[in-house]
């Protein structure tokens, strides 16, 4: 799935748009790339003098995969996805300006609007982080 696909899917957009690329997606699992460069924002001040991805970063960009793989649940745009709860994070290995993480995202059960799934980040074939979250599809309100 290229950049416009992923932009259809969800709402996200830079600086916040945390996937570049959609590498494999099944009805209930998803795989996504995303390569950090050095000049990403937060690097400025995470940290100056030895840059790391922040974990909530990491955290967030798997969720976005989340959204890519829940976006054929949002029907006509009525809706976005959102986050209800984070579970059992597990941070493993640092990421730095350079690295390309995998995310692989798995849906494990709906009941109604809320989807429960596992997220799991690896750098280099080695785990950096998993976590188990939900999310719902919020209406969107406009004032």
């Amino acid at each position: 799935m290229s950049n416009p696909a992923i932009e259809a899917a969800i709402p996200h957009r830079g600086p916040m748009l945390l996937v570049d690329e959609v590498v494999e997606q099944t009805e209930d699992r998803i795989v996504c790339l995303k390569t950090f460069t050095p000049d990403e924002y937060f690097f400025q001040g995470h940290y100056p003098d030895y840059p790391l991805v922040p974990g909530v970063i990491l955290c967030e960009a798997t969720m976005q995969a989340g959204a890519i793989l829940l976006s054929k649940f949002v029907v006509g745009g009525e809706g976005v996805p959102v986050a209800t709860r984070l579970n059992d994070v597990k941070f493993k290995k640092m990421v730095r300006p350079g690295d390309c993480i995998q995310m692989e995202v798995k849906l494990n059960e709906r009941l109604a609007d809320a989807f429960y799934m596992t997220g799991k980040v690896t750098v280099g074939g080695k785990l950096s982080v998993r976590f188990d979250f939900a999310c719902t599809v919020a209406k969107m309100e406009t004032d």
